[in-house]
């Protein structure tokens, strides 16, 4: 039985030395990929707004002056709707008038702002903000009415651009008013001031 155990433990170390041997010199086909980085960069809107005519005119009554503002999302920003303020002195109306340029949409609730949608096309694209790049002196404006300004009663109009991301999510755009709210009261925005 001695022998017999001996003789078992034997067969089963030379079963194991061989098999060592044999799974040794085996090459196994494998394969495997280079790795694969995802990186994820940041996105953003950006807005010029310029005007080539100045920003100081002289009125003369029933005269159009031009002035030409104009705003342009860069290329590369995200696809936005794009925001222009008007904002009128007081006395602006009784001395001056103008018009939106075409392609404009008045936002439903806010005085003076207007609106368009931006898409990829649109970028690097000025966009003209006053019809026919003017804005025109009432007929009815008189000597003695220009003759009681002073520098702090000068009419004024300030032009202001924003812009704000057009989708919420891959499959919904905001609407316009609620683009408008995501406009942040303390943006820094470009602002063309006469």
């Amino acid at each position: 039985m001695k022998t017999m155990k001996k003789t078992i433990a034997l067969l089963v170390a030379v079963s194991m030395i061989v098999g060592c041997a044999i799974g040794g010199t085996l090459a196994w086909l494998t394969h495997s990929t280079g790795p694969v980085t995802n990186t994820f960069t940041t996105s953003d809107i950006e807005v010029t707004l310029e005007e080539t005519t100045g920003d100081t005119y002289k009125m003369i009554p029933g005269y159009t002056i031009t002035k030409d503002p104009k705003v342009t999302v860069t290329t590369g920003s995200e696809e936005c709707y794009l925001f222009v303020k008007m904002e009128k002195s007081n006395n602006f109306d009784i001395f001056m008038t103008y018009e939106i340029a075409e392609g404009w949409t008045a936002l439903n609730g806010i005085a003076g702002v207007y609106y368009r949608v931006i898409k990829t096309a649109d970028m690097d694209r000025p966009h003209n903000i006053l019809k026919d790049d003017q804005v025109a002196v009432e007929d009815t404006v008189t000597k003695a009415m220009m003759d009681g300004l002073t520098s702090e009663t000068y009419p004024t109009l300030t032009v202001t651009a924003y812009a704000s991301q057009l989708y919420k999510n891959n499959t919904e755009t905001f609407a316009a008013t609620e683009a408008w709210e995501n406009v942040p009261a303390n943006s820094s925005t470009q602002t063309d001031g006469e």
